[in-house]
């Protein structure tokens, strides 16, 4: 490994200081590092694009929490490359190393010790009118919901072309295993094991309480159509990019072509992620 990518969570003082002593330690074992240009700028070095960077390095690592993690998985995934989470957020499903373990864990990758996993991931695109209108990617959650002012709305759905029910309801969740611990947790859903091929489908708050999550095979193909006249309705995508929807817009969700890699700090397992997280077998 010789290239080497950084990208921290914007406006932490934080990542500054982590970097000061890290940056160095990365020269001295020959790394050419790739810094994001809102952290370099804050450091007075020079630093680059997001966009950027992933087309010039072999690995990227990220200083933030989940929201972080969960961008530059987007960001990187067309090209395949590992990504090593630091958590500097609250939770930290993805972000799972603490900045204490860095240098442990960094020399572990670079010994070739850490192991990797493949995290699957959802593609979302909107047709209005018969026409594809958005194309996006996520590693979390496609979350169509209601405004803040907007009644219940109503969701035709579909899956493999065979009608499932039109949901009358808050809004409707399609998650990935790895997301299952984050909105559609919150709404409900199942916790998954995250390296298990599915996709989660969750109501959030359904006028029909015996709509319940239901668990699909990942080649799944889920149709889900406005049926609402309300203009106050939205598309997120991992809690982060939004777009309105019309009446009649159709959202097509299936399993992406892309994949997540993420590199895995040695001697830690899902369970105790969960019980550190969630707080399990705890009174």
């Amino acid at each position: 490994m010789k290239r080497i990518g950084i990208i921290c969570k914007a406006g932490r003082p934080e990542p500054p200081e982590i970097l000061r002593d890290f940056l160095p330690w990365l020269k001295e074992r020959g790394l050419e590092v790739y810094l994001d240009i809102e952290t370099a700028k804050a450091m007075g070095i020079r630093g680059y694009p997001r966009p950027e960077i992933p087309p010039a390095v072999e690995v990227v690592v990220v200083l933030g929490g989940d929201g972080t993690m969960l961008g530059v998985a987007r960001l990187v995934c067309e090209k395949g490359i590992p990504i090593l989470g630091v958590n500097l957020g609250g939770l930290g499903f993805i972000t799972e190393v603490y900045k204490e373990e860095l240098y442990d864990v960094m020399d572990s990758i670079l010994n070739g010790r850490c192991p990797t996993q493949e995290r699957m991931m959802l593609s979302a695109c909107v047709h209005r009118r018969g026409e594809k209108i958005a194309d996006y990617t996520v590693l979390n959650d496609i979350v169509i919901n209601k405004g803040a002012l907007a009644r219940i709305i109503d969701l035709e759905t579909y899956i493999n072309k065979s009608y499932v029910a039109l949901f009358k309801a808050d809004g409707l969740i399609a998650s990935t295993p790895t997301g299952s611990t984050a909105y559609s947790l919150s709404a409900g859903g199942p916790i998954l094991y995250p390296t298990i091929d599915s996709i989660v489908l969750t109501p959030i708050c359904s006028h029909t309480l015996t709509n319940r999550p239901i668990v699909l095979p990942d080649d799944s193909l889920i149709e889900v159509t406005l049926r609402s006249k309300t203009e106050d309705v939205f598309l997120t995508l991992d809690g982060q990019v939004g777009f309105n929807l019309r009446e009649a817009d159709c959202v097509e969700i299936k399993r992406s072509q892309f994949k997540t890699t993420l590199l895995m700090p040695c001697e830690r397992d899902y369970f105790q992620v969960l019980r550190s997280k969630l707080k399990w077998a705890e009174r």
